[in-house]
C-alpha cells in the first residue's frame, strides 16, 4: 500500500515517538518537495528538523508532475496541494492528510484519506500502538482536534481490547451488546 503524506500527520508522528507507524502501515510512503521543505524549514520543531537531517530508508521524496492544480485545491498550502496531486499522479492507495479543507478537496477527487488519528486507530487495530499513551503524547503538542474524536478514538480502542480479552474465554465471542461499562 502506497501512502503519499502531507507535514501535519508525519510531524505529529515524530513528536510523538510514533514516525515508525507510518512504514509499518504501509509498503511506500511518498512526499512532494514541498513537504520536504516544510520538514526542514527553520521554524519546524527541532525534532522534526533533526529527524529529516538523516530521512529513513521509507521515505521518498517525489514531484508531483506539471498536471494543473483542479479548482478545489488551488487554495490549499503548497505541501497540501502537491500532496493530493502527487497522489494523482503515482495512484496512491492512501492520502495523509490532517487539514480539514484539504481532505474535503481530496476526497470529490476520489483520493481515500487518512488522518493522524486514523494512522494512530489503524496502528491500534494492528496491536502496533498504545494509542492512551499515544494521545497523551499528542495533548502535549499543538495539535488541534475536537475532544469528541480524541474520546472516539479511545473508545474504539478500548472496544478492541475488550473483544480481544473476550476472545481468549472459551465459549464467549463477542457480540456487540458486551460493553466496558
Amino acid at each position: 500500500m502506497i501512502a503519499v503524506a502531507d507535514t501535519s500527520p508525519i510531524s505529529y508522528l515524530v513528536l510523538i515517538g510514533e514516525i515508525d507507524l507510518l512504514p509499518a502501515l504501509f509498503a511506500e510512503v511518498v512526499i512532494p518537495p514541498g513537504v520536504a521543505a516544510e520538514l526542514s524549514h527553520p521554524r519546524a520543531p527541532a525534532p522534526l528538523k533533526d529527524w529529516w537531517q538523516e530521512p529513513p530508508a521509507w521515505i521518498r521524496v517525489s514531484d508531483p508532475g506539471g498536471e494543473p492544480a483542479p479548482e478545489a485545491i488551488e487554495r490549499l498550502h503548497r505541501g497540501e496541494r502537491e500532496a493530493i496531486l502527487l497522489a494523482r499522479r503515482i495512484g496512491a492507495d492512501m492520502v495523509l492528510l490532517d487539514d480539514k479543507a484539504a481532505r474535503q478537496a481530496a476526497k470529490p477527487l476520489g483520493l481515500p484519506v487518512m488522518g493522524l488519528l486514523g494512522v494512530l486507530a489503524a496502528a491500534s487495530a494492528q496491536r502496533r500502538v498504545d494509542v492512551a499513551q499515544a494521545v497523551e503524547r499528542l495533548r502535549r503538542t499543538n495539535f488541534r482536534v475536537s475532544p469528541e474524536l480524541l474520546r472516539d478514538l479511545l473508545e474504539r480502542a478500548s472496544r478492541l481490547r475488550f473483544e480481544e480479552v473476550l476472545r481468549k474465554i472459551p465459549d464467549v465471542e463477542p457480540d456487540g451488546r458486551d460493553r466496558l461499562d
